[in-house]
C-alpha cells in the first residue's frame, strides 16, 4: 500500500500480545522517515504504559495525542496531515468509522491498530465496521501460552465481566484449542464497575 498516493484505511487487527502497537509504530515511523506529516492518537482509556505516547511491549514509543471520542479526534487533525495513526481504536465510539473514512476520502492515509474481539471472542466495539471499509487488513497472532501454537484469543484470567477491563495482567494469549470461556465471582464484577468507571461509548 505504500506506493499509492491517495487516502486509505489500513486495520491491523488480532488479540493482546500479538504486536499490533509494534506493527503501528513501524509503519508510522517509516512515514517519519518520508518526512511525512504524521499524526498519532490514542484513547485516553489507555493509559498503561504512557500518557502522551503510544508503547509497544518491546519499548517502542512514539509520541500521541490522547483523545475520549472519535470527534475529539477529528478536532485534533491538522491541516496538511498526510498520515493518521490511531492505537487501540476498538475503544473509541462508532463514530470513528466515519472519521476514518472522512480523512480517507480527504487524502490522508489512515493507519490504525486494535483489539477485533473482547475477551468473550465477540467482535469488539467499531472494529467489525472499520474491518469491512479498509483497503488493507492486517491479521497479527501472538504465542499462546499453553501450547505455543498462535494464538488469536485475549484469554481472560482475573477481573470482572466488564468488556473493557484495561490491564496485561488481566490476560494471556490463547490459541482456539487452549481458550476457555471466563466468569468472574460476583464479588470480583462488582468491584471492577465500581473501581474502573468506564465512558459510555467505551462499554458496550
Amino acid at each position: 500500500m505504500d506506493g499509492y498516493r491517495g487516502g486509505w484505511i489500513e486495520i491491523i487487527a488480532g488479540g493482546m500480545f500479538s504486536g499490533k502497537s509494534e506493527e503501528l509504530i513501524r509503519r508510522l515511523r517509516r512515514s517519519v522517515i518520508a518526512r511525512q506529516r504524521v499524526q498519532v492518537f490514542k484513547p485516553v482509556i489507555d493509559d498503561r504504559f504512557a500518557t502522551e505516547e503510544i508503547v509497544s511491549r518491546d519499548e517502542r514509543r512514539l509520541k500521541a495525542l490522547a483523545v475520549a471520542t472519535s470527534e475529539q479526534l477529528l478536532a485534533k487533525v491538522e491541516i496538511g496531515v498526510q498520515v493518521v495513526g490511531i492505537d487501540e481504536i476498538q475503544f473509541f465510539d462508532d463514530g470513528v468509522v466515519d472519521v476514518c473514512m472522512q480523512l480517507a476520502d480527504a487524502g490522508i492515509r489512515v493507519i490504525a491498530a486494535g483489539l477485533d474481539q473482547d475477551y468473550m471472542r465477540r467482535p469488539f466495539g467499531p472494529m467489525p465496521a472499520l474491518l469491512a471499509v479498509a483497503e488493507d487488513v492486517s491479521k497479527v497472532h501472538a504465542v499462546c501460552v499453553r501450547c505455543r501454537g498462535a494464538a488469536h484469543y485475549s484469554q481472560r484470567v482475573a477481573g470482572g465481566n466488564a468488556q473493557v477491563e484495561v490491564g496485561d495482567s488481566s490476560y494471556e494469549a490463547r490459541c482456539r484449542s487452549c481458550y476457555e470461556i471466563y466468569t468472574a465471582a460476583a464479588d470480583e464484577d462488582a468491584a471492577v464497575q465500581l473501581t474502573m468507571p468506564q465512558p459510555a461509548e467505551a462499554v458496550r
